[in-house]
């Protein structure tokens, strides 16, 4: 299925959500580069990471790759970091869910990790190009049942 026959299939029977459609119709999705997740014991002293977030016992740090690699952390886990271009409230209803449900229809994994303003997206490194395609297909056909002004 073409990118635009997957985004289609998914607004089908979708309800009508102006706030949703008009952050939607925002989406600007661009390629930030290619982070590790790396699940350690202790976060190693003077790491930058991304974001590091308790996982039981011990911490999953997210980190550029080049980083990982440089401190000796392991680079199984590694991930495309995508920004999608808009602004959403940590309030806002159906922003992930619609962007999760048109990538994992091409079986791509939507990993995010909220701010206060913005949603992180990660998806399988060689899966990126067809994410990023996907999204940019998501914001154009939102622009499209924005009202006509």
């Amino acid at each position: 299925m073409c990118a635009e026959g997957a985004v289609a299939a998914m607004v089908i029977g979708m309800p009508t959500m102006s706030e949703l459609d008009q952050a939607l119709a925002t989406l600007d999705p661009t390629l930030e580069g290619f982070y590790a997740f790396a699940l350690v014991d202790e976060v190693p002293e003077g790491l930058r990471p991304f974001a590091v977030i308790p996982d039981r016992d011990e911490w999953t740090v997210v980190l550029d790759v080049d980083q990982a690699r440089e401190k000796g952390l392991p680079t199984d886990e590694v991930y495309a970091k995508v920004s999608l271009g808009l602004t959403s409230a940590l309030a806002a209803v159906g922003v992930t869910a619609s962007i999760a449900q048109v990538l994992s229809s091409r079986s791509i994994t939507a990993n995010f990790i909220a701010s206060n303003r913005t949603n992180h997206l990660f998806v399988q490194k060689d899966r990126a190009q067809e994410a990023l395609s996907l999204l940019s297909e998501l914001g154009r056909s939102a622009r499209g049942w924005l009202p006509q002004v």
